[in-house]
C-alpha cells in the first residue's frame, strides 16, 4: 500500500512540474480592470450619501457657496460650536469671502470645537472620503477635533478606491504623499503610511458638505 501511495504521489509531481514548465497566456488580461461590484445605475452623489448616512457620517448638498456658508452656520449654532479650525488655504479664502470665522493656525488647536479640511476625493462605493498628508491640515484636523467637517467638489466623486487612488496619481505624479487616509465614517481611520496598513481613531462626527461645481 505504501508503494502505491508514493507511486501516485509521484505521479502527480511529475505533472504539477510539467504543468509549471509549459508556458501558457493568462487567460485573465483584464483581472485588474473587472468590477469587483454590481455596476451602479444611479449617479455618485446618491450613492456616496446613501453609503456616507450608512456608516453615521452626515451629507450636505450645497448648489453653491452661499448655500455652503448657510449651511454651515445652521451646522455651528445648532451644535453650539465657537472654535473652528481650518488650515487649508483654499477654505480659508472661501470663507472669508463670506465673514465665516475660523482659526487659521495650530494655536490653542486642543480647544477646537470642529475642523474643516478639503480632501482628495470621494468614494461613492463605500462612502468613505480620501484624504493625504500632502494637505495643510494633514492628518491632525480629521483626527483630534470632535467634529470634523469635509468640504469636496463634486467632481471629486470616484465610484471605487482605485478610481481615487488613480486621482492621488495623476494630481501628484513622482511626488506622491506619504500617508493616505480613508476615513469611513466617524471615528475609523485607515491609513496608508509608507505602503503600511493601519487602522486608528478619528472624530465622533463627520460632515460631508458637497459643493456642486459640474455645472
Amino acid at each position: 500500500m505504501n508503494i502505491r501511495n508514493t507511486t501516485a504521489k509521484e505521479r502527480m509531481l511529475k505533472k504539477i512540474r510539467q504543468a509549471l514548465l509549459q508556458k501558457r497566456e493568462n487567460p485573465y488580461l483584464d483581472f485588474e480592470d473587472s468590477p469587483l461590484y454590481k455596476d451602479e445605475t444611479e449617479p455618485l452623489d446618491l450613492t456616496f450619501a446613501r453609503e456616507l448616512t450608512a456608516v453615521a457620517g452626515n451629507f450636505v448638498y450645497c448648489d453653491g457657496e452661499i448655500a455652503l456658508i448657510e449651511n454651515l452656520i445652521l451646522l455651528a449654532e445648532s451644535l453650539k460650536i465657537k472654535k473652528i479650525h481650518a488650515w487649508e488655504y483654499p477654505v480659508q479664502q472661501l470663507l472669508d469671502q463670506y465673514g465665516f470665522p475660523v482659526y487659521t493656525t495650530p494655536n490653542n488647536f486642543q480647544q477646537a470645537d470642529a475642523a474643516i479640511t478639503i480632501c482628495e476625493a470621494l468614494i461613492a462605493r463605500n462612502g468613505s472620503v480620501l484624504i493625504s498628508n500632502a494637505d495643510a491640515s494633514g492628518r491632525s484636523l480629521s483626527v483630534y477635533p470632535p467634529v470634523h467637517i469635509v468640504i469636496a467638489k463634486a467632481s471629486q466623486l470616484v465610484m471605487d478606491v482605485k478610481h481615487a487612488l488613480r486621482k492621488v496619481q495623476e494630481k501628484y505624479a513622482d511626488r506622491l504623499p506619504s500617508v493616505l487616509t480613508i476615513i469611513s465614517g466617524p471615528s475609523l481611520h485607515t491609513n496608508f503610511i509608507d505602503q503600511t496598513l493601519a487602522v486608528g481613531q478619528g472624530s465622533k462626527e463627520l460632515y460631508v458638505f458637497l459643493l456642486e461645481d459640474r455645472f
